[in-house]
């Protein structure tokens, strides 16, 4: 099967009628077809904070795998979005000792945290491409990035805009040893448009 490298294209809350979930979209690296899979909030939350850099407090499950195969000396080369079934979507870890390699079946979401904690590629197959992958016009881009709502929203009706930037940091510290990484991350983005 040929395999086509793909990239993460975002992150946005997602318009089906699930509760807390997500749509991670991801893209071809040259091409313009896209792929969203739908991801439950933990999954999600794990893929933000990497790709934003908020290191957590506690090491989340996938910072635990990245250590836990750092320490048994094997490392991560590629994830594969290798299959998709009556609309569910297969992935695959694969992995290296340097002397043997063998592939570990993953939730794509899983497998895409994991993914981008070891810098690796991502790939899917072209027949996964062709059932589910979209292309989207003009048009529908210019609606979709009006309508895209970031992963990490605060729930509260919170003015962040109103705070001291001393007074920012210090909720900011609260708010990573509370776990509350949605939170933290808005925070941030704050701090981030006054530096």
């Amino acid at each position: 099967m040929s395999k086509v490298q793909i990239e993460i294209l975002g992150l946005s809350s997602s318009q089906s009628q699930t509760t807390g979930s997500f749509a991670l979209v991801l893209g071809e690296v040259e091409g313009e077809r896209r792929l969203p899979i739908i991801i439950g909030m933990f999954e999600a939350q794990a893929i933000a904070l990497e790709i934003e850099k908020i290191t957590p407090n506690r090491p989340m499950t996938h910072d635990l795998f990245k250590s836990f195969a750092h320490g048994f000396n094997f490392e991560v080369t590629e994830i594969i979005i290798s299959d998709l079934k009556e609309g569910v979507f297969f992935a695959k870890i694969v992995c290296t000792d340097g002397i043997k390699t063998i592939e570990v079946d993953a939730r794509p979401s899983d497998a895409i945290a994991i993914g981008i904690r070891f810098e690796v590629p991502f790939y899917t197959h072209e027949s996964v491409l062709a059932e589910a992958g979209i292309i989207l016009t003009d048009e529908e881009e210019l609606l979709e990035e009006e309508s895209e709502e970031p992963i990490l929203v605060s729930k509260s009706d919170e003015r962040l805009q109103d705070f001291s930037l001393e007074k920012l940091n210090e909720m900011l510290d609260e708010a990573l040893n509370a776990e509350d990484y949605e939170r933290a991350a808005k925070i941030r983005d704050e701090i981030n448009k006054r530096s």
